[in-house]
């Protein structure tokens, strides 16, 4: 059973719509003892990268999720703050983050007259870095739809997955082993977020 979870940001129900679409059942769960059936997780996340942080710490998150990702392994997919939150802490707050990838995230920052907005909203190509299985063809043009004000640097780039640009080129995803994450909304992103999914829940 897929696990949603739910610590009080994200958009759990768009996430768990598209999952049925491709005929998979998923469960949204709020309590870290649910946890221990999964077989594979989803940590979603819109919002602030503290205010994520201490929904984890507080509920008792921490333990379980290391756990399961670092020890058993399980496949797991960050999205938007989810993916975040994976890295070593962001500008955002002053909360370090799980830890589980090389990485931390910084705000984007323009000079003054840029037409570029923040955040970056909207539908923007991806570009692969590497090969994946949660890629379904990298030579094929994949676009995907963002909302973002802050932005993962990999400090590894063989973690990093997808390259895109929004004033400079920043990992909109990334891959080491089990562990998963995406800038992006799959659950928004139409036939190419469908596919993603898919992918993550037939070949991990």
């Amino acid at each position: 059973m897929i696990h949603i979870i739910n610590y009080g940001l994200g958009n759990l129900g768009s996430i768990k719509n598209m999952l049925k679409r491709i005929g998979v059942e998923a469960e949204i769960i709020d309590k870290p003892e649910q946890l221990e059936d999964a077989s594979k997780i989803i940590l979603p996340g819109v919002g602030a990268f503290d205010s994520g942080m201490s929904h984890l710490i507080d509920n008792n998150w921490l333990e379980i999720l290391n756990r399961k990702v670092l020890t058993d392994k399980l496949p797991v997919l960050g999205i938007c703050l989810g993916m975040q939150l994976m890295t070593k802490g962001s500008e955002e707050g002053a909360l370090p983050g799980l830890g589980w990838m090389n990485a931390k995230v910084k705000k984007f920052s323009f000079d003054e007259g840029s037409k570029l907005k923040i955040p970056h909203m909207g539908w923007n190509k991806v570009i692969p870095a590497k090969s994946s299985k949660l890629l379904e063809d990298p030579e094929n043009e994949n676009r995907f739809y963002f909302v973002h004000s802050y932005y993962v640097e990999s400090e590894n780039e063989t973690e990093s997955l997808l390259w895109t640009h929004h004033g400079l080129k920043f990992v909109s995803a990334f891959e080491r082993d089990n562990i998963m994450g995406v800038q992006f909304h799959p659950e928004k992103s139409h036939k190419f977020g469908l596919k993603l999914l898919k992918n993550f829940v037939e070949r991990y």
